[in-house]
């Protein structure tokens, strides 16, 4: 039987460290018991891996009926964004036959060669533009990235997936960061796996010595983080 996608997921979290336990200070100020770290994809073999996890995701969710199937290009906000978007295309195209484009934004706007705030495909009115990015906690990149977006063009923004949803509800209310942002912009946001999914799957995987990476009481902890901020 194959596993899950969210299992396998978690597996090639745990194979690349990129899936961190300890004590970390989160860009919201929250102190989380676990991490992903998305510097940790840094080689061509893992941010393939990525991108093409990212792919099947997008597929299952256009064979759900829950995304169109003409998405014209992916779109990655820079910085982390670029590699996700970028890898993420290639997968779509040569694994699943989608023809589809990728687009990244500068941080500034290039006064010189071709100009422009955008890189890869051109935005151009009515394009259907799938975003993607790693870890969503409070939804700040997508708010900053959907105003650049509109100022190139009236593109149609069909989605969001995230790599991790951490299921955390934002600063100011109880719903979760991906409920409000899917409430605000009118778009649906999916993530590979979410943290529950990656704690069940981690108590199931084991390290060399047999032991599984999520002990008994990194699973308190993170229960003990969720029951505090979960959504």
């Amino acid at each position: 039987m194959t596993a899950s996608l969210d299992h396998r997921f978690t597996e090639f979290l745990l194979e690349s460290q990129a899936l961190k336990f300890g004590e970390f200070t989160l860009k919201s100020g929250r102190k989380s018991p676990y991490f992903i770290n998305a510097g940790a994809f840094n080689d061509g073999r893992k941010i393939a891996r990525l991108g093409a996890f990212y792919a099947e995701k997008i597929v299952e969710e256009i064979e759900a009926g829950n995304l169109p199937k003409d998405v014209d290009t992916v779109f990655g906000p820079a910085y982390k964004g670029i590699p996700l978007g970028v890898s993420t295309a290639i997968a779509l195209t040569s694994a699943h036959g989608m023809e589809v484009g990728y687009t990244f934004d500068r941080k500034e706007k290039k006064d010189h060669g071709d100009g422009g705030m955008m890189v890869g495909t051109q935005l151009a009115d009515g394009m259907k533009v799938l975003l993607v990015d790693d870890v969503m906690t409070a939804g700040t990149a997508v708010r900053e990235v959907i105003p650049k977006l509109k100022a190139e063009a009236n593109v149609e923004v069909i989605g969001l997936v995230l790599s991790v949803d951490r299921m955390e509800k934002t600063k100011d209310s109880d719903t979760s960061a991906v409920k409000a942002v899917e409430s605000e912009f009118g778009f649906p946001v999916f993530a590979i796996a979410n943290v529950k999914e990656i704690f069940e799957a981690g108590q199931r995987i084991q390290n060399a010595d047999g032991t599984p990476y999520v002990t008994p009481e990194i699973k308190a902890a993170a229960d003990a983080y969720l029951e505090q901020y979960g959504a």
